[in-house]
């Protein structure tokens, strides 16, 4: 069980109780005033706590990140399924809502949600800054630090997703501000990515957070310097991607809202630079590193291993603090039980990025690759990854193992209480003829709170991709890019890659080594984002793999795999999508707010 002293004030906060250290005093910390919340580290920890409570939980979301990417073949009762039909429209409020809605992704963020999120970090860092006297100036430097953090990480989030955002460093208060200092604009799309980075980068600088913890520190779980310099990293990279790094928008932006209003290709080396910082200065001489055991990465077990960089505490069996994510997805009947909605259902496309074991492309010369028997010789990511027609599928929650069959098989006895493909899409079953395997919970069957994996947000390999990508882009693949993709591919037992790639074959390699071992992280999304790929993989239908017999009465002939168009939606894809649009409610209470472009 877990016994961090975060976790704990995290649920100190959901049931209104008082910190483990503290809990024999008399003072009822339920009914902390202003005076008294600041007057002492526990009590002014309470309120950092509940900040950060404030990270979404995002195991528990219906629906994931993936579900607006090609990774994902999706059922049609999600807001996924509208946005992948170029249905995205403006709300008339800030919203969640995952069924069936028209506004496009938003992923636990809304506008009203994140100003709450920023309005809890200003209040801590101006009253912890204010009541110095009453804490240790290392309790200061840390906790303001970790504010500070917070703080950015909520910005980038919600950046990725809107673009320009109000910068606001202070608590805004009715009572002594006047409306023109209430109602702030949105800042530009570099104002916004200039502030996420400088804080990031005076956190790092300060040296006040330790630059990891482990599973036994009694502060795992609060912010790092590698937290930091990571999420400074992918920023860079984000933003130093083709759809911003430019002069000519995706649609008219004069706010520049949505872009620098320049070409600098500088900014791929300041993302390289910051990447390569992480890996030398915290990844070859300090704690972080490549995990051995891939598929067991996110086992509770495993928690804050050398690979983990920045993650959400889960707590299995908690209402509120435990993860759902297993009810959602892997095969929907196990041992011929039903178990899960059956809603990660891989695409053809990603699967066919999943190399041979030779190392080599499905597509190369040599690679050895039969599409009539597609399942054999694959990489060992595929394997721990994908589940497959055919595949063993055994977690440890099982008492046995079961096979999964996703082919049409018109002699099972029950077809509606089998994973056999359902290419209309009208059950739980899934239709892309396949299901994820990576990151469900070995040991946790599929129920209510019922896993406690940390969510992870960021990690080592993505680093070393990051870097390798932005470094490529920059200055063309020298040693240190195959480096830091070999290490990524020699993990999973793959060949190290051939030497003399054009900058471009190097591209490509990045590309697909991303996709394959960050699919399923809610990473493929912001990658067609960045990259400006919309047209080419959301404008365009997926695949899906349907497996019949030529003699279906009773299947005495062979079995055919045929890759199919998916049947359900017409997709289409407008440039609009590439970020969501702002409630209309917030444009009408703050004229100073601007729409995004094509809404």
């Amino acid at each position: 069980m877990k016994t961090r002293n975060l976790i704990w004030s995290m649920l100190m906060v959901v049931f209104y109780g008082c910190s483990q250290q503290d809990f024999l005093e008399n003072e009822n910390k339920a009914n902390l005033t202003d005076e008294t919340q600041w007057a002492s580290e526990g009590n002014a920890d309470i309120f950092l706590n509940d900040c950060y409570s404030e990270i979404p939980l995002k195991w528990n979301f219906a629906e994931n990140l993936d579900y607006y990417s090609d990774d994902y073949n999706i059922s049609h009762y999600y807001t996924a399924s509208n946005w992948r039909q170029g249905i995205c429209l403006v709300p008339g409020e800030s919203t969640t809502n995952e069924w069936g809605g028209t506004h496009g992704p938003t992923y636990g963020y809304t506008w009203a949600s994140f100003f709450t999120k920023i309005r809890k970090l200003n209040t801590f860092i101006q009253k912890v800054t204010e009541n110095r006297a009453n804490f240790s100036e290392d309790y200061a430097n840390q906790r303001i630090d970790e504010a500070r953090f917070l703080r950015a990480f909520f910005y980038s989030e919600y950046f990725m997703h809107v673009g320009g955002l109000p910068i606001i460093t202070e608590p805004l208060d009715r009572n002594t501000m006047s409306q023109e200092e209430l109602q702030r604009p949105r800042a530009t799309f570099e104002e916004t990515f200039l502030f996420i980075t400088n804080e990031l980068e005076q956190v790092v600088n300060n040296g006040f957070l330790a630059i990891k913890y482990g599973k036994s520190d009694p502060d795992a779980g609060r912010a790092t310097l590698g937290a930091a310099l990571a999420l400074k990293g992918w920023i860079e990279l984000f933003a130093a991607s083709p759809l911003f790094n430019t002069a000519a928008p995706y649609l008219p932006d004069p706010g520049r809202v949505v872009h620098f209003g320049n070409h600098d290709p500088t900014r791929w080396a300041v993302a390289a630079a910051t990447n390569r910082q992480f890996i030398e200065r915290f990844g070859a001489a300090g704690p972080y590193g490549l995990f051995g055991d891939l598929p067991n990465l996110w086992r509770e077990a495993n928690e804050y291993n050398e690979e983990v960089i920045w993650d959400r505490q889960v707590v299995a069996n908690v209402p509120g603090l435990g993860s759902n994510y297993e009810r959602r997805g892997g095969p929907t009947y196990v041992l011929g039980e039903y178990m899960t909605w059956g809603n990660y259902n891989p695409t053809q496309e990603l699967v066919d990025q999943f190399s041979m074991a030779n190392g080599l492309p499905i597509s190369a010369p040599g690679s050895g690759y039969d599409p009539q028997n597609p399942y054999v010789n694959r990489e060992k990511r595929f394997y721990d990854f994908i589940v497959y027609d055919g595949a063993p599928y055994k977690l440890d929650w099982m008492p046995e193992e079961d096979i999964i069959y996703t082919r049409i098989d018109l002699t099972h006895p029950n077809p509606d209480r089998s994973n056999q493909i359902d290419l209309a899409g009208n059950t739980d079953i899934g239709d892309s003829g396949y299901y994820q395997k990576k990151k469900l919970n070995p040991d946790a069957p599929p129920g209510d709170d019922m896993s406690g994996q940390n969510y992870v947000f960021y990690r080592y390999a993505e680093v070393l991709l990051n870097y390798a990508e932005a470094q490529n882009e920059a200055f063309g693949p020298d040693q240190s890019v195959y480096d830091a993709i070999n290490q990524v591919r020699q993990r999973s037992d793959l060949s190290a890659l051939q030497p003399g790639l054009s900058q471009t074959q190097m591209r490509e390699v990045i590309h697909r080594e991303r996709r394959v071992e960050l699919c399923f992280e809610d990473k493929r999304y912001f990658d067609n984002k960045r990259l400006a790929q919309g047209p080419e993989t959301m404008g365009k239908p997926r695949h899906n793999m349907v497996i019949r017999n030529t003699v279906p009465s009773n299947n005495s002939g062979t079995w055919v795999y045929n890759v199919e168009v998916e049947r359900k939606y017409t997709v289409r894809f407008e440039p609009k999508q590439y970020m969501s649009p702002i409630p209309q409610n917030v444009i009408d209470q703050n004229p100073k707010i601007t729409q995004n472009p094509g809404y």
